[in-house]
């Protein structure tokens, strides 16, 4: 019994080693300011700029700030993922080049989403705690958002 515990310990360890050969691009394109970003388009509050950077950009946008962790596999392949599945669904670098309509409808969505607290996600702001919204943010961001609409 100790012999196969000590295979499939083994094998687990290999398995996991082996996985850290695997690295996805990462999302950074540090210093780039892009014409199309959201925060050109609107005038806004250094305040609302802020919190968007802090609890949005990170998956939203074509910069990641990446925490030590992320550089591990399988949490690297989670991550990349997770940010390819929410910049195809919305992009703040790439703003500018949506339709009116897909404006105004993404920035409905982003009100609706920041009051009934589904965006930033949970598990998010379980990662990455100054992500987290108060409560008067929230109302802030989206009284800021209705303006825009």
């Amino acid at each position: 019994m100790k012999k196969v515990l000590k295979i499939i310990l083994a094998s687990v360890l290999f398995i996991f080693i082996a996985m850290q050969f695997y690295q996805p691009a990462l999302n950074v394109n540090k210093g780039r300011v892009y014409a199309t970003d959201f925060a050109k388009a609107y005038k806004m509050p250094a305040e609302v700029k802020k919190m968007l950077h802090k609890s949005c950009y990170d998956c939203h946008s074509d910069n990641t700030n990446y925490a030590w962790y992320d550089y591990a596999q399988p949490v690297r392949a989670l991550v990349e993922n997770h940010i390819k599945n929410a910049k195809d669904d919305l992009n703040f670098n790439e703003w500018t080049s949506y339709a009116n309509r897909k404006q105004e409808r993404l920035l409905n969505s982003i009100k609706k989403q920041i009051e009934t607290k589904k965006m930033p996600l949970p598990s998010y702001i379980l990662m990455h705690k100054n992500g987290k919204l108060s409560d008067e943010q929230i109302k802030l961001l989206t009284n800021w958002l209705k303006d825009q609409t």
